[in-house]
């Protein structure tokens, strides 16, 4: 599903006032707000150092590194790291740009954590290109109050070993220089997503609104 944007009236002002090279960049953030958004997978989510994505029930876990999660449990946080990857979509005939863009990450209704990538993303004309996006994020802190049980079932619910899919949503604002004007667009995109490991440990149902 696409979502279009209005773009910012400034861009008329450069559109006049500027040449070739601003004119072009232009046309690139006119474009990229026409790109299509999905949450293509997510790779290597570790909890305390620990791939998630390779143990298989809490059995195996005993056997391997329990004894690693359940000191990371004592400490004062619980690392979760791993790989969103952000597939986006040109369906326009000239490419699409972006410098930045900014991002909330919500798993499950809650909101985990927030960052922002500032690699520049090109996009050819008619073409695809994937966003990697790294989240670290303190999961004892995240959710705070919830048992030790709790969390490791959280864990292979997003590894997709769990009884029930994960919810993803990510919040994304991109952003584009033009001239020497970094220009945001108007509030978020939300790319939203279930993860299940009926799906073969992989994402599906991407819906932007």
């Amino acid at each position: 599903m696409k979502f279009k944007l209005l773009l910012l009236p400034v861009f008329t002002l450069f559109f006049l006032l500027s040449g070739c090279s601003v004119m072009q960049q232009i046309k690139e953030a006119q474009n990229f707000a026409k790109c299509e958004f999905k949450l293509a997978a997510v790779n290597d989510i570790k909890v305390a150092g620990i791939n998630f994505q390779k143990v298989d029930s809490k059995s195996d876990l005993a056997l391997t590194a329990l004894p690693k999660v359940m000191k990371a449990f004592g400490s004062n946080s619980i690392p979760l790291t791993l790989t969103l990857n952000l597939d986006v979509k040109n369906p326009n005939t000239t490419a699409a740009a972006m410098n930045t863009l900014e991002w909330i990450l919500f798993i499950d209704d809650i909101q985990m954590v927030a960052g922002a990538v500032n690699d520049r993303v090109d996009v050819a004309a008619n073409g695809q290109s994937t966003l990697p996006i790294k989240i670290e994020v303190d999961l004892k802190q995240a959710l705070s109050g919830k048992s030790f049980d709790s969390m490791l079932n959280f864990a292979f619910n997003l590894a997709g070993e769990g009884n029930k899919p994960t919810r993803f949503m990510l919040k994304a604002k991109p952003s584009i220089n033009v001239g020497s004007y970094n220009l945001k667009y108007p509030g978020y995109i939300d790319v939203q997503t279930e993860f299940t490991a009926a799906e073969g440990k992989g994402i599906r149902d991407a819906v932007i609104k």
